[in-house]
């Protein structure tokens, strides 16, 4: 499949260089080769998740564009572990333990990346394991302590006067050696991998071989809405989870991470994931409705679509009627209580609560007693957009509504 330079820009974060994507195509299409694009995971954890998938999917299309992969298993570097992001030393892991987390990885890639064509997995214990400590001394000679400490996590941790290990100064230089090995022409990484992917780059043109370029993707954040998705931090979905626990995890993320969400995890076209957005900015959809969809596109993705109609199902079931099934409901319509679609819920809970002020609804909204359709909302500015027949609004202990259009 022929893609344009456009095509595979598309939501990338950072080029490095900025013309570098450009020149390797040219590059490619003058030597009539593909480039080599590499992409390293060290099996720290057994799942990879939607965070990885970013990425993944960007490697799919250059796969599907001609290019070949290089998916390098650090199981060498994951007894090391890569501090990114971290404020002390990872403990190692065992060498079981890492061949454990490799085999999931691999079987889980398949669901993201063509594993049967235009692709090649390696070991960095392939040449690790090989080298002496003169290679090691050698390779420490190509680069000095301040480009590592270039790194955020050390900077901060050498400033707070937080131990940092020696291996862990080794670990870029490390990556950078599996970019020499394999003779990368493009190196994947997060925001947070870029000072180790250029690294790489370093030491192959240290070594008198053409330089990879250097891709950043944009990082996903995690359902608690403030980290990076990370296995560390438990705030990810992973890719191998069971649709019901996948599906009711996405929808448990923040409102104002919809977004990227729908930029980074869905597989909509451009088209609908700018429509998705403008809904959310504007208003005019509930952002439970968004959530709901993005949770189903994210099973269909890594299950099927009939899992992903289960699961809706059962978290329509066991989480939004939870506790109405022996609740009376009163219905109400928009016409009825003289109110624009979308209006305010505090608006909403004056004109159903009678006798009730707004101040009064206000604390039952910021004391977490209102919910809207089983979604608890404790922002006193939240809209019901739209008032869809069917929603379900309680309001405190006495307050069950049905909205009727």
């Amino acid at each position: 499949m022929t893609m344009t330079y456009e095509e595979l820009a598309r939501g990338i974060e950072s080029i490095i260089p900025e013309n570098g994507l450009k020149e390797k195509l040219a590059l490619a299409e003058k030597e009539h080769r593909p480039l080599i694009v590499k992409f390293g995971m060290d099996p720290t954890a057994p799942d990879l998740h939607l965070g990885h998938a970013v990425g993944l999917k960007k490697l799919r299309q250059f796969q599907e564009a001609g290019h070949e992969l290089c998916l390098i298993v650090g199981d060498f570097t994951a007894c090391i572990g890569d501090p990114t992001g971290r404020n002390t030393t990872r403990p190692p892991l065992t060498a079981e333990e890492v061949k454990v987390n490799a085999k999931t990885y691999i079987e889980q890639l398949g669901k993201v990346v063509d594993m049967t064509k235009n692709i090649k997995i390696v070991f960095n214990g392939e040449w690790m394991n090989k080298m002496t400590f003169a290679d090691i001394i050698k390779l420490l000679g190509k680069a000095t302590l301040a480009q590592v400490m270039q790194r955020d996590d050390f900077s901060l941790r050498y400033k707070e006067n937080i131990p940092i290990a020696l291996h862990e100064l080794i670990y870029p230089l490390m990556q950078g050696y599996d970019s020499v090995m394999v003779k990368a022409d493009i190196e994947f990484g997060g925001r947070d991998q870029l000072l180790n992917c250029l690294m790489g780059k370093s030491l192959q043109e240290s070594m008198g071989m053409p330089g990879q370029i250097v891709i950043g993707m944009p990082l996903l954040v995690g359902l608690d809405g403030k980290m990076k998705m990370s296995k560390s931090k438990g705030n990810y979905i992973g890719l191998n989870e069971p649709p019901n626990d996948m599906y009711g995890k996405a929808m448990s993320i923040p409102d104002e991470l919809i977004p990227d969400w729908v930029e980074l995890v869905t597989n909509w076209t451009p088209d609908e994931q700018s429509k998705a957005i403008a809904d959310y900015k504007n208003g005019s959809v509930n952002p439970m409705e968004i959530k709901k969809k993005i949770a189903f596109n994210i099973v269909e993705q890594y299950h099927d679509k009939a899992a992903a109609e289960s699961a809706e199902h059962f978290f329509y079931v066991q989480v939004q009627q939870r506790g109405f099934d022996t609740k009376e409901f009163e219905d109400v319509s928009a016409a009825s209580l003289n109110l624009a679609s979308p209006c305010g819920l505090v608006d909403f809970g004056v004109a159903v609560m009678q006798g009730q002020s707004k101040s009064a609804i206000r604390r039952l909204i910021e004391s977490g007693a209102v919910s809207v359709s089983g979604e608890k909302v404790t922002d006193i500015n939240a809209k019901i957009a739209p008032m869809a027949e069917g929603l379900k609004i309680k309001i405190g202990k006495r307050g069950f509504f049905n909205f009727k259009p």
